[in-house]
């Protein structure tokens, strides 16, 4: 039953990825690439339902209805070439792992990581090799002592395993499929990036959200000098598009809003701004940090005058501004 749990998550792993990569439409204009975090949910309850419900409920009938082994050495023979093939595949999966995890732990690597496959691949690899001990040991505890209830008590044992893997799966999958951030590398790439140039003066906030796990949408808003031009803040901001582009390919959709720097007029308890904050002092680019907010300011910060207005503006692609957008 584990392996049959274990072989339908990884088809639902490749329907995921196929429907994930078709093109986009006037009614899903980021894509799809949010399937694969769907259709990793559905193997957390596809391992929940078939995996360690079952495991649990025929370990349960097997203790209250024991039967004697007659063949111990053909378990014995399934479970060492069980721990063959189990043990190659969760060696492909921790050697992919390891580019991507860069000395950080195994936990918090599966916390951050955007990759629904990795997640599940890992964390299912690692309970087939720790079920296999489970049921090797309730196995040869049936044998020694002539009381098969041990090999029920191994497939409860089992069960529970994978009911818990089930639950840190759905858990992280459901994370990546509300929509969750850049990693903070990601995040300190695309600040640096908007700040090298002489167009912007300063990210006043920033939001990102994967749209899949190799597809992300940056939205900021940016701080630009009064005195420039609709045409020059038009220039800049497409300048500063194309260095994010560069730095993080990833960075597939972004959407900037130019507005005038208040630094009374930042709130600190936005984590748009503490973002910001967070990337300039890891790279030491910038000491200073806004000012608290005074309450009843508003949030993150507002035009100290009006610029000149531009020529052409999109309403449906930005929030109200008083330096309108071009």
């Amino acid at each position: 039953m584990h392996s049959l749990a274990d072989c339908s998550d990884q088809v639902l792993l490749l329907v995921g990825r196929n429907r994930a990569s078709r093109a986009k439409t006037e009614e899903h204009p980021f894509g799809f690439g949010r399937e694969r975090y769907l259709y990793g949910f559905l193997v957390s309850v596809v391992l929940f339902a078939v995996g360690g419900a079952y495991s649990i409920y025929d370990g349960i009938h097997r203790i209250m209805n024991p039967e004697p082994l007659t063949t111990p050495w053909i378990a014995y023979g399934v479970l060492a070439l069980s721990a063959v093939l189990e043990g190659s595949s969760l060696r492909v999966s921790v050697k992919q792992s390891s580019g991507l995890r860069r000395g950080r732990s195994w936990f918090t690597f599966i916390a951050r990581i955007k990759e629904p496959d990795l997640i599940v691949t890992l964390l299912e690899d690692t309970a087939a090799l720790l079920g296999l001990v489970f049921a090797f040991i309730g196995v040869g505890l049936s044998e020694l002592t002539g009381d098969a209830a041990w090999d029920g008590g191994g497939s409860v044992a089992i069960g529970v395993l994978l009911a818990c893997v089930a639950v840190v799966v759905a858990r992280e999958t459901q994370s990546l499929l509300i929509g969750e951030a850049a990693s903070d590398e990601a995040e300190r790439t695309i600040v640096t990036a908007l700040e090298d140039g002489p167009e912007v003066e300063r990210v006043i906030h920033m939001r990102t959200v994967h749209l899949s796990p190799d597809s992300l949408l940056v939205a900021a808003k940016v701080a630009v000098r009064a005195e420039d031009s609709a045409s020059t803040v038009v220039r800049g901001i497409d300048a500063a598009e194309q260095r994010v582009r560069d730095a993080l390919p990833m960075a597939e959709v972004i959407y900037l809003e130019p507005d005038i720097y208040q630094e009374s007029k930042a709130d600190e308890t936005d984590p748009a701004i503490r973002v910001v904050q967070r990337a300039l002092e890891h790279t030491g680019e910038r000491g200073e940090s806004p000012a608290p907010a005074q309450p009843g300011s508003p949030r993150p910060a507002g035009p100290a005058e009006p610029a000149e207005p531009a020529e052409a503006a999109d309403p449906d692609q930005r929030e109200p501004s008083a330096l309108p957008a071009c």
